[in-house]
């Protein structure tokens, strides 16, 4: 099993990292979301746009080699330059684009933790495998510790940080006119999450996330996730009730003494495995993220 996970792990990093990638099959999709937003599906993280008087404002911009497939989709919606863009973690399917659009003039923000990890060497603890820094054209020219208030196109934007869930540096921005909330990598509809233990993330801090957003939105309220399709308030509310089940019974296992074979063996996430473990992030592996997050002491952040 400790080799299965490794291989997992591998995979997971030539997954992010898209290494591979034929990006000339890639397409960009515009869909209309509520009030003037729209999401962008192409490949890597989902990105949230509006334009208007003031420009043109995204969450996110997926992989360098698809910006010239944003920036159309973009014009299909407003004309006028990329002003604004607010990263809601740092991983490269949500920042690959950055360094492009910040010298073309665009203002970048994020939590301060994606700063800090855009530029510092980042090692795989599982692999050892070295990723370098991104260019300081890619760091965010604005961060914040808590949150930051814009008011762009005629709407009020609350952007959120929500502490060790994906990682150590998520946030989540919310369109309050719009009645439109973009989650980031701390909701995947429809599929179970990857958790980034080594970069500060943790089970608790995701159900911690979805409990903070799930208060404070109705049944009109359209969910952008980091991945999946739009969602609601209802499958925001299943997504948490799953991971808290899950965790719940992978810690009843880890105060039984069960070695992480034997709680995986024990098939934790057995009751929502047809729902939810038809992604990426296949059921066994999920558990081993979760049972990481429970176990290992907690990083002390980017240095």
């Amino acid at each position: 099993m400790k080799r299965c996970v490794l291989a997992a792990t591998l995979m997971l990093t030539s997954v992010a990292l898209a290494e591979e990638q034929d990006w000339s099959k890639v397409e960009v999709k515009v869909v209309p979301v509520a009030g003037g937003v729209s999401m962008l599906v192409g490949e890597g993280g989902n990105i949230a746009v509006t334009t208007g008087k003031d420009g043109v404002f995204l969450v996110d911009d997926q992989f360098a080699p698809l910006l010239p497939k944003i920036r159309a989709a973009v014009k299909t919606l407003g004309d006028g330059p990329i002003r604004f863009v607010v990263n809601t973690h740092f991983h490269g399917d949500h920042t690959g684009s950055n360094a492009q659009l910040g010298e073309a003039g665009a203002v970048i923000l994020a939590q301060e933790n994606v700063r800090k990890r855009l530029g510092v060497e980042r090692v795989n603890s599982r692999t050892r495998e070295r990723t370098p820094p991104a260019p300081p054209a890619a760091w965010p020219l604005v961060t914040y510790a808590d949150g930051v208030t814009l008011y762009l196109n005629g709407d009020e934007l609350e952007v959120t940080h929500v502490a060790r869930a994906h990682t150590d540096g998520d946030s989540i921005v919310r369109f309050r006119k719009a009645n439109v909330v973009h989650m980031g990598d701390t909701f995947f509809n429809g599929s179970y999450p990857f958790i980034d233990v080594d970069s500060g993330g943790s089970i608790d801090g995701v159900i911690a996330a979805a409990d903070r957003v799930l208060p404070s939105i109705d049944a009109g309220t359209k969910l952008i996730p980091g991945h999946g399709p739009l969602g609601t308030k209802a499958e925001l509310q299943s997504y948490r009730e799953m991971l808290a089940g899950i965790r719940d019974r992978v810690k009843a296992l880890i105060a039984q003494g069960k070695t992480l074979d034997q709680v995986i063996a024990a098939r934790p996430t057995a009751q929502w495995d047809a729902t939810w473990g038809k992604g990426f992030m296949k059921p066994d592996i999920f558990v081993a993220f979760v049972h990481r997050s429970l176990t290992e002491p907690k990083s002390s952040g980017p240095r």
